[in-house]
Order: structure tokens, then C-alpha cells, then sequence
């Protein structure tokens, strides 16, 4: 059974950072793809960055220069560094493990960035 955890969501001031860390237990970890999503109010879930098993990672251009997605692989945590906060980065951020092309979500942590 999959289960991911968020934490390090809060409010920060616009220029501002914090760092996102979702714990996850379960089987495949090492082998899975790690991403981050968020969700603004009244606007769809998208997906700002991922990580594959190799490292790979991949930032959306929302994001891309201000935050760095990076996975643990002996602590089985995937973080995500966020730095130069903006206003519209304000939404429900989401960690979630894509196994063999099956998503599994964690409960979300609220990031809330003041002007």
C-alpha cells in the first residue's frame, strides 16, 4: 500500500522560500517516478516538477530557476526546494509516485505566498 506524506507547507512572504518534503512508504519507491504537483483555487492540478529513477528531473517553466525538485532513495523522501516565492505560486502542492502508470496522490500541503 502506497502512502505519501507531505510536509514544510506555510506562509511566506513574496521572495521568500521553503523546502516541500513528502515522506512515502510502500514498495517501488526506488523504481518510481516522484513528482510535484499543486492546485490553485478554481484552477486545474498541474504538474511543476518531476524525477525519475535516474535522477532525471524536469521543471515546468512556471518554475523552472526558482524551484529544484530532488529524491532520497535511502530515506524514501522527494523534496522540493522552493526559493524566489511568488504570489501566484499560492495553491495546495501535492506529492505524488507513479508506479507502472498508476498515480497515487498524497493529502496535500498549503503553501500561501503574501505580496
Amino acid at each position: 500500500q502506497v502512502q505519501l506524506v507531505e510536509s514544510g507547507g506555510g506562509l511566506v512572504q513574496a521572495g521568500g522560500s521553503l523546502r516541500l518534503s513528502c515522506a512515502a512508504s510502500g514498495d517501488y519507491f526506488s523504481t518510481s517516478i516522484m513528482g510535484w504537483y499543486r492546485q490553485a483555487p478554481a484552477k486545474r492540478r498541474e504538474l511543476i516538477a518531476s524525477i525519475t529513477s535516474e535522477g532525471v528531473t524536469n521543471h515546468a517553466d512556471s518554475v523552472k530557476g526558482r524551484f529544484t525538485i530532488s529524491r532520497d532513495d535511502v530515506k524514501n523522501t522527494v523534496d522540493l526546494q522552493m526559493d524566489n516565492l511568488k504570489p501566484e505560486d499560492t495553491a495546495v502542492y501535492y506529492c505524488s509516485q507513479n508506479i507502472w502508470g498508476s498515480i497515487y496522490w498524497g493529502q496535500g500541503t498549503q503553501v500561501t505566498v503574501s505580496s
